[in-house]
């Protein structure tokens, strides 16, 4: 797994948290994270990419292709604001560029699977296509995930794309009814295994912390040791 691609079942759910989390799990290698369009920032703010080196470590190198200050799908931001959008073939490229360097590239999308990079429909799936990337999904823990999860990892499957497994993004402290079931029902949703749950509020974490907290929210497939048995991870 040279070049992983992260996406989600919506937005705020986590993703950049799980990607740096991801980062921080491999501390020991030489990790790029690849921030294909940010939307929401003017220039100079601090963006996704950012912050997944400013919790995870001065071991990763931070890539951002392209800006749009309004926080709206890429394809939107981008003809609003007049500029360029980001294309599947330049996400693949810069990837590929980065994976000749790195040991791990964690090319992070916006929202979900589908969201429009342009006006053609082309997706993140599109570049992880492209890659022939696995591809994580990071969704929500409570109602409703179930459906959103199914929903995704069936659009994966019908453009032939790996799903590697699903990480919860926001784990509450206290977990409902729902959000404890679902840690047994997600993997049959998603038709692949519950790779982690983050808890809620680690990306408030002091960036010491979290690093060394960051193994034990995930799997061994994303260089994690939470042992397969442990249902719930602890911030």
């Amino acid at each position: 797994m040279t070049v992983l691609v992260v996406t989600g079942t919506g937005t705020e759910i986590g993703k950049t948290v799980v990607t740096a989390a991801v980062a921080a799990a491999y501390r020991d290698r030489r990790v790029a994270v690849l921030k294909p369009a940010q939307t929401g920032l003017a220039p100079g703010e601090h963006g996704d990419a950012a912050e997944v080196v400013r919790l995870a470590g001065g071991h990763v190198t931070a890539v951002e292709l392209a800006r749009f200050p309004e926080p709206l799908a890429p394809a939107t931001a981008a003809r609003r604001a007049g500029l360029p959008p980001v294309r599947p073939y330049e996400i693949a490229e810069a990837a590929e560029k980065l994976a000749a360097e790195h040991d791990l590239v964690l090319v992070e999308g916006a929202g979900g699977l589908l969201v429009r990079f342009d006006d053609e429909g082309t997706t993140l799936a599109d570049a992880a296509r492209l890659l022939t990337a696995p591809v994580l999904v990071v969704t929500q823990a409570g109602l409703g995930t179930l459906n959103v999860t199914a929903l995704t990892s069936e659009a994966l499957r019908a453009r032939g794309l790996e799903c590697l497994g699903v990480v919860v993004g926001s784990m509450p402290a206290e977990p409902d009814l729902a959000a404890r079931c679902n840690l047994s029902d997600l993997p049959v949703a998603a038709g692949a295994p519950l790779l982690g749950a983050v808890p809620a509020g680690a990306g408030a974490l002091e960036p010491a912390v979290f690093r060394a907290r960051a193994g034990s929210w995930l799997a061994a497939e994303l260089g994690g040791n939470r042992p397969p048995d442990e249902r719930l991870s602890r911030a």
